[in-house]
């Protein structure tokens, strides 16, 4: 009897220990916010979506959402113009909307519209087909700074994967988000650009108090450098190092079922904590790469010095994250010291300790699913200390097809204490 009542209390002990450890494991994963099967825009009529659907103006399966970013209430996100029919690039949801809510355009509709075949000419103003300077061709990332501005890279270019038309050069497009107005647009001279240039990201360095002395760094993953711009000087610099390419053994990747080979470079960047000389170091990985870099921003913020050969040696190797751990990219959590990036052959979100040696041992995997986790594609963290992640299944929109009976792009949060909780970067 006491034997058989000691086995029952283990049993039940068992059980809710179990209990108790799944209830702690799915306390720590990411917790789906939103998701679509596919995308629709709030738009200002039934009347003004039929009519984007009867011109192609708008393909309801060509709209794929790709980056993101938090500010306040709005929930920015991103819709390339990979393909035609991308209704607007530009939009934002609500962080209180329902489940599957519709995109709205930023800072309007107007502004995301393209312009018409007839805007075309031989002008050699560099805005020629714009309708304004606020006007968004397609933005792939965007980033909202301490100074509340968003800072959207454009790139000018729509319908990449068919028949591409470059509308204006790649520019920086920055708006003041308490009045939804134009502040700024930086276009990139045509002297920093390359036959491969493709900007997908813009990472910015700045702090409140500070504002005029903001930097951003703009990755070209095409052809192997960064563009630095001074907000301050309003002018922009390029800057080559050999840590800016690809590694030729990290270009192979199996996500979803998809075979591919990738050859991007340079593309996550984070700018981390600053230092007690005032600098900051700015981490960055190439995207075919399992390897991290580090280069203090004071180089990269000197025009001159940055882009001569005496800066080869201020750009150092942290070390190798480990086998399958590309990532498209990173962000630096300034309470935790932390730097979550996106595992994109592992269907999941890393994690890494700045304070730590970096070393496949130091590397942790905060959530994975093969389900909700395909391909994700950007991650943010907020100033309240959430872990903002977006997944699209791209490889599947470029190289095969996507099931729009399926939910095929979600966005996910989670608590970065929590997140890092039971894993080597909770230290």
């Amino acid at each position: 009897m006491e034997l058989r009542l000691k086995f029952s209390l283990f049993v039940l002990a068992t059980a809710f220990a179990t209990i108790f450890f799944h209830s702690m494991v799915d306390g720590v994963k990411l917790k789906e916010k939103f998701k679509w099967r596919e995308v629709e825009f709030e738009w200002p009529s039934e009347q003004a979506k039929q009519n984007d659907l009867d011109s192609g103006k708008y393909i309801v399966h060509n709209n794929l959402p790709l980056g993101l970013e938090r500010w306040r209430d709005k929930l920015f996100v991103t819709v390339p113009r990979w393909k035609s029919g991308v209704a607007a690039s530009l939009t934002y949801v609500n962080v209180s909307d329902e489940q599957s809510p519709k995109l709205r355009p930023y800072p309007s509709w107007e502004e995301n519209e393209l312009p018409t075949a007839h805007a075309h000419s031989e002008s050699n103003d560099e805005s020629k087909f714009l309708k304004n300077n606020a006007s968004i061709i397609s933005t792939f990332r965007v980033r909202a700074d301490e100074c509340d501005r968003l800072w959207v890279m454009d790139t000018g270019l729509a319908n990449i994967l068919g028949d591409a038309v470059q509308y204006a050069p790649p520019s920086l497009v920055l708006f003041d988000l308490y009045t939804d107005k134009l502040i700024r647009r930086h276009y990139f001279n045509s002297s920093l650009l390359k036959e491969d240039s493709f900007f997908a990201n813009v990472i910015v360095d700045t702090e409140r108090g500070d504002c005029d002395n903001a930097f951003a760094y703009i990755p070209d993953l095409g052809s192997y450098a960064v563009i630095v711009y001074s907000f301050d000087e309003d002018r922009s610099w390029r800057v080559k190092h050999n840590f800016f390419h690809f590694d030729p053994l990290a270009g192979d990747y199996n996500i979803g079922g998809v075979n591919f080979q990738w050859t991007d470079g340079v593309f996550g960047m984070a700018v981390g904590k600053r230092l007690q000389d005032g600098s900051r170091p700015v981490y960055f990985h190439a995207f075919s790469s399992t390897k991290e870099f580090m280069v203090s921003n004071t180089i990269l913020k000197n025009a001159s010095y940055s882009q001569s050969p005496q800066a080869y040696y201020d750009y150092k190797l942290l070390g190798d994250r480990g086998p399958n751990s590309q990532s498209s990219a990173e962000f630096y959590d300034s309470t935790t010291g932390v730097i979550f990036y996106t595992q994109v052959n592992k269907d999941g979100v890393g994690c890494w300790n700045t304070a730590m040696p970096l070393n496949a041992d130091t590397q942790g995997l905060v959530d994975s699913d093969s389900d909700a986790l395909v391909f994700p594609n950007d991650l943010k963290v907020d100033s309240e200390g959430n872990l903002w992640v977006l997944s699209d299944r791209l490889p599947m929109f470029i190289f095969t097809e996507l099931d729009a009976e399926q939910y095929n792009y979600r966005i996910l949060i989670g608590d970065t204490r929590e997140m890092i909780k039971g894993t080597p970067c909770d230290k």
